[in-house]
Order: C-alpha cells, then sequence, then structure tokens
C-alpha cells in the first residue's frame, strides 16, 4: 500500500513538472529582430501587443535586399484594418486586414520539442529556463518552432515557414509587461479621413506584414 501511494505521488509529480501550452501576458511590449534563411530580409523593431482589444503596433527598421527603409503599422483586428503609417510626412494607407487575431503564446495543439536552459544552470541567475514546441500554422501553410519561458510564456523566438523567404525566425528581447503608453495604438488624427484601399496581399497572421 505505502509502494503504491509513493508510486502515485512521484507520478502526480512527474505530471506537475511537465510543460503544457500557455498564452502569453495579453498586454507585452519590447523589441524584437526578424531574419530570414535567404538572407533578403532582415528587421529591427519595437512592438506593441494588446490581445484584449487585438491591436499590435510594429515600428521597424526593414533592410530588404539591401535597402533599408522604417516601417510603422498599426493591426486593428477587431476593425479588420490596417493602417501603414508616416508620422514624418503625416500620412496614413489604410488597407483591410481580413483574417483573425493569432494571440502570442503555445496552441493547445502544439508539441513539445524540449525544455533547456538559455544561459547557464551552474548558478542563481545565470539562466533562463525555456520550452520549444512545433506546430502546424493554419491552412498548412507549414510548420512552426516556438520558444517560450517556463515561467511566464514570454516569447523568446519563433521560426516560421514561408514560400518567399524559407525559414523566418523572429527573436523577442527587452520584453516588458505592459503598455506604457496604450494610445500609441490607436491611428494618429491624421489617419481619420484615410480612405481604405484593397490590396492582393492581405495579411494572413501577426508576422506576414513582414513579408
Amino acid at each position: 500500500m505505502r509502494l503504491l501511494v509513493a508510486l502515485t505521488c512521484f507520478l502526480a509529480a512527474c505530471l506537475a513538472e511537465r510543460p503544457h501550452p500557455c498564452s502569453s501576458p495579453p498586454l507585452l511590449s519590447g523589441a524584437l529582430t526578424v531574419s530570414t534563411q535567404n538572407e533578403k530580409l532582415w528587421i529591427y523593431g519595437k512592438y506593441l501587443y494588446d490581445a484584449l482589444e487585438e491591436r499590435i503596433r510594429l515600428k521597424e527598421l526593414v533592410t530588404y535586399d539591401n535597402k533599408s527603409f522604417p516601417y510603422d503599422v498599426l493591426l486593428l483586428y477587431r476593425e479588420a484594418t490596417m493602417y501603414e503609417i508616416s508620422d514624418h510626412n503625416r500620412t496614413c494607407k489604410k488597407k483591410p486586414l481580413k483574417v483573425d487575431f493569432q494571440p502570442l503564446g503555445i496552441p493547445k495543439d502544439a508539441s513539445l520539442l524540449g525544455q533547456a536552459v538559455l544561459g547557464s544552470s551552474s548558478g542563481p541567475g545565470e539562466g533562463l529556463l525555456v520550452n520549444t514546441w512545433i506546430g502546424d500554422l493554419p491552412g498548412n501553410a507549414g510548420k512552426y518552432v516556438s520558444t517560450v519561458t517556463e515561467f511566464g510564456c514570454i516569447p523568446v523566438s519563433t521560426a516560421y515557414q514561408t514560400k518567399e523567404y524559407g525559414w523566418m525566425v523572429i527573436s523577442y528581447f527587452n520584453n516588458v509587461i505592459g503598455i506604457s503608453d496604450p494610445g500609441q495604438l490607436n491611428p494618429p488624427d491624421f489617419c481619420r479621413d484615410a480612405e481604405t484601399k484593397d490590396s492582393k496581399e492581405e495579411p494572413v497572421h501577426f508576422l506576414s506584414v513582414f513579408l
């Protein structure tokens, strides 16, 4: 009987320690880089992420085919609208966004690849415990590999398969829970009169604005 109780407790402890799919905090801000397998595209930028109102703001420096340019985009999923913003010229392009909001985190159907420590496990504070998952993109568009922190489910990196660039890797850093200036998730005043223009290439997920 004691052996059965001990075995039950041991199994329960093992199951409790196994990582599970998770949702990232609903309000996040920070920085990211994007690089591609064919080396045509490189991006450094800052992001604001609001899963409560389904809004994302990206301010980036994009390098494509050795040419660099700034890019500022606001995605309002509930309004099905995307704004391309130029604060310098005070101009705004408004485009339809006919896709569902995809929250950051790990979907329930993802499979665990493994757990690891970034940095060192030799001493306290020297490493970060992370979990890496693999899954399928919506519509069987390819595979993704995503790494998040064990505690907090903060995004660390995500790799996606794309037709044009091969694997695309997004690395997140300087992440902060919360948004210091929520007003940046609203269209600027000069965007009020912007007319919606149809585009043949609609954004299909959070990272499609990089393509």
